[in-house]
């Protein structure tokens, strides 16, 4: 509990209590109600902020009555579960040996740190019921508890007629004293609580045994949708446009964003990433609701307001299990110092959390350009790839290219101009293009060998159609030593490992991808893909399931749906979830195969000739799939040729494509993974 927050001006003595009691503050009346029956029972309870006495600092005065405490009470809850200050206080509480008692309030899952110093406690069950009915079992367990070995307890409240028969139920005992029939009671409930207790104890470790080995019999299960949380750890919202005619929004953006890129370089401190903290971006979703999907105890949150040449910056950090604001400040500059201000809030942030970084390092970046016309293009390119449209990518290209006409040595503006003409070119079967954007790549790498984004940028690109196995794997190995905090690298780095057949390794930085971005979309469905591969059918639809919670509309989880449904033989849902976006070439991919393990042989031809006549260009790949998925493995073959003339992109995955294992025993398809430079 006690983590209302600062110094507080309260009364008590730790050294007499007999309870301490852990809560998270949005929990405060269930614990106030708990420590009125105990006391009411004549147990001497420690809760904060009421018994913080005068003058001693609040986590001085925490640590003290834990240490003095005989017993220590957690207020379990879904609020609780996501405080830092809850699970310091039962870990320093287990430290010291103390007994520990979970009162829980509802049936949200526990974080792994509570749950492994909970795993041998006693427990009491509120949930579902009024807290007044499980309070007399509480009060009675804690009595047991605290009385010395051989001594009978002693109860002190009163509550009905009711005792225990003979095989252990409650009974009404009739005839007797009212005296006989309130002792009756808690005997009751002391059998019932010693029961309960013994059955916790036996049975609880085994259960988590028996968790723990399915686990370990499973190789992988799709990460649970609410991340474990990190002290370490904050979310950058998107700051709110304050101008006045509300047109700089991109401008906010770029703000929030640049800090992030800045905080993810700092060792030991977890930073979502843009596409996680921008999901609630206009969501009337409260902060500790934030904080608890993603997996934070901190947000940043803040404004900007830009008016000619002047900019005024506020930002405050601030605790997300009680509010309370860790530093704020307001930033009047004039609009050529939004580098410095940048720098100054990530700098603040670091500060504040009490993070240290390493000898030599700063909260800031060397891909940046002293002319602000360029850096306004490049906000607006990263704005116009957002879209993740082709007229978006094609309007981005046009922007980074503006910035770079402006300031021929922007670095960033250059990684993001390669990555952007690669989806230009993906989309249009451009190969020209292609090799132009790793042109570009190159020229990121040369202008900033120390920034992480033109390796990265370039390995995704060496080995998406380049095929560059070697030097991708290279580029990686920087981009991830430089900045191993970045959901992107991780992800295009996963694809790579998954590419070269490596798929175990290729799961494990996926897993990590999605706890470091977990609202994002896209990552979710590449996890899925790779799972899929992996032939866990049952965790890749968990996986592209939870993409498309948070983005029900995507092309490519659904494509993907389909696709894992198709394969554990349910063609009939796999065709529903392929007709959901109709119209686009993925969707008439999957009605192709889908219609054909159904026994349409028309339908399914009337699919392919369809996104043959559209999609020729940019999905080879994929019709191959179709004819491999239907046998005819000459036109299966001629397709992939022809992919690998495109470099189609999606041919970067060959080895681990499922829906073309009828033709790994052909001759053929070893000789284009030889042509691939890929192992066979």
């Amino acid at each position: 509990m006690a983590e209302s927050g600062g110094e507080k001006q309260v009364t008590g003595d730790a050294g007499t209590a007999d309870v301490f009691i852990s809560y998270a503050t949005a929990d405060k009346s269930a614990a106030d109600s708990i420590c009125a029956a105990l006391e009411r029972g004549g147990i001497v309870c420690w809760i904060a902020p009421r018994d913080v006495t005068p003058g001693v600092f609040y986590a001085d005065a925490i640590v003290q009555a834990i240490n003095s405490a005989r017993i220590l009470i957690v207020v379990l809850s879904v609020n609780s579960a996501c405080s830092q200050h809850v699970l310091r206080e039962v870990e320093r509480a287990s430290a010291k040996r103390r007994p520990l008692v979970a009162f829980r309030l509802d049936t949200t899952s526990l974080p792994t740190g509570l749950e492994y110093f909970l795993s041998a406690s006693h427990w009491l069950d509120a949930s579902g019921v009024k807290i007044e009915r499980a309070l007399p079992g509480l009060l009675d367990a804690v009595h047991r508890l605290l009385r010395p070995p051989g001594k009978p307890v002693i109860s002190t409240s009163i509550r009905d007629d009711s005792t225990v028969n003979a095989s252990g139920g409650v009974a009404v005992t009739k005839g007797a004293t009212p005296k006989q029939r309130r002792n009756g009671l808690w005997i009751a409930a002391a059998v019932v609580a010693v029961l309960l207790a013994l059955l916790a104890d036996k049975f609880w470790p085994r259960a988590r045994t028996e968790m723990d080995a399915g686990s370990a019999r499973n190789t992988v299960v799709a990460p649970a949708a609410v991340p474990a949380m990190l002290e370490k750890s904050v979310a950058v919202l998107p700051f709110t446009d304050m101008s006045e005619k509300k047109d700089e929004e991109y401008f906010a953006d770029g703000m929030a964003e640049e800090i992030i890129n800045l905080l993810v370089k700092v060792p030991e401190l977890k930073v979502p990433a843009r596409t996680s903290s921008f999901y609630f971006k206009g969501k009337s979703t409260t902060i500790p609701e934030i904080a608890r999907k993603l997996g934070v105890a901190h947000v940043l949150e803040g404004s900007v307001r830009k008016s000619g040449s002047h900019l005024r910056v506020t930002a405050q950090l601030v605790s997300a299990d009680n509010g309370y604001h860790l530093w704020s400040e307001t930033y009047d500059r004039q609009l050529e110092d939004v580098f410095k201000t940048q720098d100054e809030i990530a700098g603040a942030v670091v500060a504040a959390l009490k993070l240290k970084l390493a000898p030599g390092q700063q909260a800031t970046s060397s891909r940046r350009t002293s002319n602000l016309d360029a850096y306004n293009q490049y906000l607006l390119g990263r704005q116009f790839f957002e879209s993740f449209t082709l007229d978006g990518f094609r309007r981005a290209v046009g922007a980074y290219q503006k910035a770079i006409q402006l300031d021929p040595n922007y670095a960033a503006a250059y990684a993001e101009l390669a990555i952007s003409e690669f989806f230009v070119a993906d989309q249009t079967g451009d190969t020209a293009q292609k090799q132009q954007a790793l042109v570009t790549a190159d020229k990121a790498v040369a202008l900033a060998p120390d920034e992480a984004d033109g390796y990265a940028d370039r390995g995704y690109l060496r080995y998406e159609f380049a095929w560059d196995w070697t030097g991708a794997q290279s580029d990686f190995a920087k981009a991830l030593a430089l900045n191993p905090g970045d959901n992107r690298f991780q992800r295009r780095y996963a694809q790579l490992l998954g590419s070269l057949g490596r798929l175990p390794e290729s799961i494990a930085v996926l897993k990590k991808a999605t706890e470091l971005n977990p609202l994002s979309s896209l990552t979710w469905t590449v996890f899925g893909n790779y799972l899929i591969a992996d032939r866990q059918f049952g965790a890749a639809e968990e996986a592209v399931r939870r993409a498309l919670e948070i983005q029900p509309d995507s092309l490519f989880a659904l494509a993907q749906l389909g696709i894992v449904q198709l394969l554990k033989g349910n063609p009939t849902e796999a065709l529903t979830s392929f007709r959901k976006r109709g119209g686009s070439g993925f969707s008439l991919i999957g009605i192709a195969m889908a219609e054909y393990t159904l026994g349409h042989v028309k339908e399914s031809q009337h699919a392919l000739d369809e996104v043959i006549a559209k999609h020729a260009q940019d999905l080879a790949c994929e019709i191959a799939e179709v004819y491999a998925w239907r046998g005819e493995k000459d036109n299966a073959f001629a397709w992939l040729e022809r992919a690998f003339q495109q470099r189609d992109g999606g041919l970067s995955d060959i080895k681990a494509d499922l829906l073309l294992a009828s033709l790994r025993d052909d001759a053929r398809f070893g000789a284009m993974l030889r042509k691939m430079q890929l192992p066979e």
